[in-house]
């Protein structure tokens, strides 16, 4: 290929001003460029000042932009005639100065010796375009102030590397340019200007291409500073944030960083004396984490050249760490970094304690970790950060994402392989994320679409770097992308875009950061399941990827490709975006704003409503950050407590409240009670003074308290004394007064309350034309009275004919009394059936729904009439759950019939009954009890026994009794449909089973709509 012409001129103008040289250390003459730069004992003075110049300008080190004139004439752009000679060249190549040294031992004297001006630059060229690196073509050109100049032939052009620009796709060369000129008798100890160019010989026309700049330097170490250092206490954690500031004189230089630490950062624990010191190769900002609060010395640094001799200390600051907390959300667990430097963890996940499978609802301490100074919760693994820098994790670890090395899951923390210096992290589904103080960030675990930003889509359980990302303060990772915050407010986006996540205005994956399209004035951002949240400068949020529960929070349900405004925001300080589908925002007055899904209550607005705009969340003042997980939120206090609200189901609030309680436990606050009753989710228990007192679920105001808000604490029903008995359904209650009349409230949405109506009642009403009633029980949606004379009536809904009246007819008051059972003397109710003790044969006697058999006898589906169970006498109590009955009979045995597929009869199999068989193992019963799809007896020693459905996590459905812990002196058992309640004989009340809505009372709150107070912290 043909050698053309001169292709390209570039200059470059510096000037040399010097004043007041003081003696130096001596350093051999003649060195070359690079035996200067890289010789410890050199005091050769290398300038690195990284200008930047491309076509139509050059930024500066000091960040500044100088535009200049490009001169191309017509003739020379017509000669390019095949690609990479036309416009693409002088549109994407790039020049790079990388400085030169200068040898001023002998300043001090005033006779400088001749010393050779090293000079070198990186070059970029398109691919296409020919070079010789070999040329005589191949010039470069040193011009003084005085005039006189030198040319240089031939100069050293070598490739370092190949790339493809990110602009415009054309595949580019970057050359390594070197030169050195004898400086002979310029005085660069005194004020001195030279140009220096260089031309490189292509297959293209030349054309000549000049990029003058002006810089002034001064050679004097006398005059040079280290930039000082300024420190402030960071937001949100145990660390103060270090920026640099301004240089303290004039004619001070920017310190020349070059390719190694040459600045040092120097922090002590005031009353100590070791420093701690920190090297730095650039002046962005880094932060500084921690062990313990107190007073912190600072002092810095730095060299003029690389290899030279530092310079003095900068005088001793002081800044104040005061003790800091983190609440943090997974998906169904919390982490907590408390003040101490540990850290706990609830709900069900990575707990970090040992275990395996099992829910905390009360916090436990991750073992091993101490002097933790940031932590992170992703999907099913856990991030700490330690004050020496390094980073630990645990949990699952099926890609890598432990970075251990390994794919083996972890129940306690284990270091992750060859990070140092790590100043914050991010943990997503299957990957994570770190920070280091240099401000490079280093990823690993799963990475199918790009997630990690290495440019593959390798999967890697060491950390990597991600590539092309410099100065990041901040990092974040959603389920499957991540975010990146540099320190001049850009944000940067990388891996899955299925919904636009990434801000760029596609839904392309993308495997290396891009920018996303968003102002440069980002303080602070976050990253969701498939959606990202950033906080601009003015308070006010963006938002953009996945909407479909109204996470953007802009009014709509339509994903957004791009950054829009969340309406309605201002002065707000942090967001998180939720690990599903909600969002949360902190504002400077401390209030929490949220949005988006909320079927668990994790927009605190007391609703249940998926929320399209911010709504504030109630109970919260003084709130400086906020954690969104799957289904739960949490928030921290100014006051350095935590708070949390949505779902509790495996304990991820921690705020005390459970959802199974395995053995019985005792119900504070209730004595002297004579019954209790479990409907479905409630419980209500009659005091020995006629009063009735509920707890549990109350949609339907079951509870009597003229509310429909869930109680977990014990709540007295309204308008009710000298009640003598009570009963519950799923959904309403009953209750006798001692003047026969019955009493009635909750849901009637078939008439079951009796008073003529189908209004549900939020407080007891008067059951209609009864005043001699002895008993009451509740079915799902009918209810039965006993009288004293034995009759029985019954009211509500009857399509399985379960009022026992001859019809299918519904009635909202009580009708004529049920066929057959002329006298009784117990009744019960399942869901949709109903049963009796006869008085005179002692039979049990069924009516209403017979689709699994609960009436004790193949037949009909439906019996409108009450019929005796065969070979059922000797009964001395009866009692009903959903789909099954069980009776007592007078020799202590108990025998059942119905459905069984939770083993709620007792008979050690899991198959349907239409004709009664015994229990296993009870022959000594005292009285028994059936709800939903569990029985319950208590035996004539006074323990109480259960079979059938559990909701207790670790234990299975029982097919045979097995008794409830060591609860003794049993007096009788209420069963609801998923919970327990016991009397004893010293009338105090013990419950156990399933708290998802507060059946237990145990004052403490389950489904919590607003914050509650959370022991995290």
């Amino acid at each position: 290929m043909k050698i053309s012409a001169l292709l390209l001129a570039v200059c470059h103008l510096l000037v040399i001003a010097t004043a007041g040289c003081k003696k130096q250390d001596p350093v051999a003459l003649g060195s070359s460029a690079s035996e200067a730069q890289h010789s410890p004992s050199s005091s050769v003075r290398t300038y690195s000042p990284r200008d930047e110049a491309t076509a139509g300008g050059y930024v500066d080190a000091s960040g500044h932009e100088h535009l200049v004139p490009i001169r191309v004439s017509t003739a020379s752009r017509a000669a390019m005639n095949y690609p990479g000679c036309g416009d693409d060249y002088i549109d994407n190549h790039s020049i790079s100065y990388k400085g030169y040294s200068l040898d001023y031992t002998t300043c001090s004297s005033g006779s400088p010796q001749p010393s050779a001006i090293h000079v070198r630059w990186t070059h970029d060229i398109p691919s296409d375009i020919a070079l010789d690196v070999t040329s005589s073509g191949s010039t470069a050109k040193l011009k003084f102030d005085s005039g006189a100049y030198q040319t240089i032939a031939p100069i050293s052009v070598r490739p370092i590397g190949t790339y493809t620009h990110p602009g415009s796709g054309i595949a580019m060369t970057r050359y390594q340019v070197e030169y050195a000129v004898n400086m002979g008798s310029v005085n660069y100890c005194a004020t001195s200007n030279f140009t220096s160019s260089y031309r490189l010989a292509t297959d293209c026309d030349e054309v000549p291409v000049v990029f003058p700049t002006t810089k002034t330097d001064s050679l004097s170490p006398n005059t040079y500073k280290v930039h000082p250092y300024i420190a402030k206490v960071s937001s949100g954690s145990r660390a103060f944030t270090v920026s640099p500031g301004t240089l303290p004189c004039s004619g001070c230089h920017d310190p020349a960083l070059g390719d190694s630490p040459e600045h040092l950062f120097e922090y002590r624990k005031k009353g100590t004396t070791t420093w701690t010191v920190i090297q730095r190769t650039n002046l962005s900002n880094f932060r500084v984490p921690v062990p313990s609060a107190g007073i912190y010395e600072y002092r810095s640094k730095g060299k003029l050249t690389i290899g030279g001799a530092y310079s003095d200390y900068t005088e001793i600051q002081t800044v104040t760490v005061s003790d800091y907390a983190e609440v943090v959300a997974g998906v169904d667990y919390s982490l907590a970094l408390r003040p101490d430097g540990t850290v706990w963890a609830s709900g069900s996940g990575p707990l970090g304690d040992g275990s395996s499978g099992v829910n905390r609802f009360i916090p436990v301490q991750v073992q091993g970790l101490s002097e933790i100074v940031t932590v992170a919760a992703g999907g099913s693994h856990a991030l700490a950060v330690r004050s020496d820098g390094t980073v630990w994790s645990w949990g699952e670890n099926y890609d890598g994402q432990l970075g251990d090395g390994t794919y083996i899951a972890q129940k306690t923390p284990v270091q992750v392989h060859g990070l140092s210096g790590v100043v914050a992290v991010s943990a997503g589904f299957y990957h994570s994320l770190a920070l280091r103080s240099d401000g490079t960030v280093w990823s690993w675990g799963e990475n199918h679409d790009g997630r990690l930003g290495d440019g593959t889509n390798n999967t890697h359980n060491t950390p990597v770097q991600v590539l092309g990302l410099s100065g990041v303060v901040a990092v974040s990772t959603g389920f499957y992308h991540s975010l990146a915050l540099r320190s001049d407010g850009t944000l940067f986006a990388w891996g899955n875009n299925d919904f636009g996540q990434l801000g760029d205005g596609s839904t392309t994956d993308r495997f290396l950061p891009v920018q996303v399209q968003a102002p440069s004035e980002i303080k602070t951002m976050d990253g969701g399941l498939s959606h990202s949240l950033a906080v601009l400068s003015d308070g006010t949020v963006l938002a953009w990827g996945r909407n479909a529960q109204g996470q953007l929070g802009n009014g709509s349900t339509t994903d957004s490709l791009l950054p829009q405004h969340v309406q309605g925001l201002s002065a707000v300080t942090a967001v998180s975006a939720g690990l599903f589908d909600h969002s949360l925002a902190v504002h400077s007055n401390g209030t929490v704003s949220a949005w988006g899904e909320n079927n668990n209550g994790q927009v605190g607005d007391g609703s249940m409503i998926n929320r399209l705009t911010p709504v504030q969340v109630q109970g919260l003042t003084s709130a400086v950050a906020v954690s969104a997980g799957g289904s739960h939120s949490l928030a921290l206090l100014s006051d350095g407590t935590a708070w949390a609200w949505g779902s509790n189901s495996v304990g991820q609030r921690a705020d005390g409240s459970f959802r199974e309680q395995p053995v019985p436990m005792q119900l504070d606050g209730l004595s002297n009670v004579v019954a209790v009753a479990a409907g479905g989710y409630h419980s209500l228990a009659l005091r020995s003074d006629g009063t009735v007192w509920g707890w549990g679920q109350n949609n339907h105001g079951q509870l009597g308290n003229g509310t429909t808000s869930e109680i977990s604490t014990l709540v007295q029903v309204q308008g009710l004394n000298n009640v003598i008995a009570i009963a519950t359904g799923p959904l309403h209650s009953l209750a006798v007064h001692s003047n026969g009349t019955v009493w009635a409230w909750g849901n009637n949405s078939c008439g079951q309350l009796g008073d003529g109506t189908t209004s549900s009642r939020l407080t007891p009403v008067q059951v209609q034309g009864l005043s001699d009633a002895k008993a009451v029980a509740a079915g799902h949606l009918h209810s039965l009275v006993r009288l004293s004379d034995g009759y029985i009536k019954a009211w509500g809904y009857n399509f399985f004919g379960q009022l026992g009246d001859g019809t299918i007819t519904s009635r909202s008051m009580p009708g004529y009394a049920v066929n057959w059972v002329w006298q009784s003397v117990a009744i019960a109710a399942g869901d949709n059936h109903s049963m009796a003790i006869g008085l005179h044969d002692g039979n049990a006697w069924t009516w209403g729904d017979n689709s699994v058999g609960q009436m004790g006898g193949s037949g009909d589906d439906k019996y409108r009439y009450a019929m005796p169970v065969q070979d059922m006498s000797g009964v001395v109590a009866v009692a009903a759950g959903g789909l099954h009955s069980l009776v007592l009979r007078n020799d202590g045995s108990v025998w059942a019939w119905g459905a069984n597929s939770k083993g709620q009869l007792g008979d050690g199999t899991n198959s349907t009954r239409y004709w009664p068989v015994q229990m296993q193992g009870l022959s000594d019963a005292m009285t028994v009890a059936a709800g939903g799809e569990q029985s319950a007896a208590v035996r004539t020693n006074g323990t109480f026994w259960t079979w059938g459905g559990s909701r207790v996590i670790g234990q299975q459905s029982n097919t045979t009794p097995i008794q409830a812990g060591t609860l003794d002196n049993g007096r009788s058992v209420a069963v609801g449909y998923e919970h327990f309640v016991g009397l004893r004989w010293d009338g105090t009340v013990w419950v156990w089973g399933d708290n998802s809505y507060g059946q237990l009372g145990s004052g403490l709150p389950t489904g919590v709509l607003t914050a509650t107070r959370s022991q995290l912290l």
